[in-house]
Order: structure tokens, then sequence, then C-alpha cells
């Protein structure tokens, strides 16, 4: 059995997600910007490892798929700062679905027709295995930026509402965590991490 050449191409595409940079800036490492292969990476061993506070059942398989696939339209479309206009939401969700269509139609149709079908329910977030993806993908920033005095928020001059906005999800998907972002925020805010307005 070999492995097929639109296998292949999918393979050696998805070195590109590497030239992605982020907001995210790494610490440990003179505060270079993390790539968004690093982060997919990350966010699904954060899955992984938090898979108990799942609120509801979830299959961690298709979750850690769903994770690993969901940052790859990024190879076309760039990567969106996560608190950016709602109007650059908007374009950015067609330039990923474009994307989305293009790299997973490099493999057969069946292949790529399962992977798209995962990447589209992890972007509508209505199934439990989905929320709770999204969820991850929420909420390792948080922890990212929480080690690194605030990070990207304090350089964005982000507010505590919006990171509560963004990470809502939570409240349902893992109350937990959801409590845990709460009281992170509160310290983020006593230490002058967060714009006020």
């Amino acid at each position: 059995m070999t492995v097929s050449l639109s296998q292949l191409d999918f393979i050696n595409e998805l070195d590109k997600l590497k030239a992605v940079k982020r907001q995210m800036l790494l610490p440990g490492e003179d505060n270079r910007q993390e790539n968004s292969a690093e982060h997919s990476w990350h966010v699904a061993l954060t899955a992984l490892m938090l898979k108990d506070y799942a609120e509801h059942p979830v299959d961690i398989d298709r979750v850690i798929k769903m994770i690993l696939l969901h940052d790859l339209v990024e190879i076309d479309a760039g990567d969106m700062f996560a608190f950016a206009d709602e109007q650059d939401h908007a374009e950015q969700e067609l330039k990923e679905l474009a994307a989305a269509k293009r790299i997973f139609g490099l493999l057969k149709e069946s292949q790529g027709q399962h992977y798209l079908k995962l990447w589209l329910e992890f972007e509508a977030a209505e199934t439990n295995d989905a929320r709770f993806a999204k969820a991850m993908d929420r909420i390792l920033p948080l922890f990212q930026n929480m080690k690194n005095n605030g990070g990207s928020w304090a350089r964005h001059k982000v507010t505590k509402q919006k990171i509560l906005d963004r990470n809502q999800m939570l409240e349902t998907a893992a109350p937990l965590l959801w409590q845990y972002v709460n009281e992170q925020l509160d310290i983020a805010e006593q230490n002058g991490w967060l714009a006020t307005q």
C-alpha cells in the first residue's frame, strides 16, 4: 500500500501553517511570536488534559481532530486577532471557508469531505464535541497571557468584558473552567493587565 499523491500534497501543504504568526508571544523564547501549527498542537494537548472538565460527554478523539484541523485555513486566510472588529471577523469567515474548500479539496473527495465536515462542525459549535473543542481554543490564550503578565491583552489594550465574551462558551461547556477564567481575569485586572474602557 502506498500513500496517495493527494495525501502527500495535503501533508506538504500543512507545513505552511508553521509560517503563520499569531499575536501570542512566547516568553520562554525571547517573546517570539507563536505560530499557528504550535497553537493547534498546544490546544489539542490542552483538550486531552482538561477533558474531564467537560460538562457534557465528549468524544475526545473527535475533539482533537477538530482542533488539529481548525486552523489549517490560516494557510490561505492568515491569522485574525481574536479581538479584531466584527466586520473584520465577518470578512475572515468568508476567506476561511474558501480556504477550507481549497485545502481539504486537495484530498480524495471522501476524505476531504469528512475533514471539511469536521471543520464546519467546529466553526458552528453546535455539538458538545465542537463546543468543547472551541472552548479549549479560547481558554489556552488565557493561560498563556496570564503567564506572560497580560501578554497580547496588555499590548492591545483588551478589556475584561471582551475576554469574558470570547470565553462565554465555557460557562456551559466546562463550568469549572469558566469559574477559573473569571478568577484569573480578576487577578489580571488587579495587576493592571487589562484595559478599563
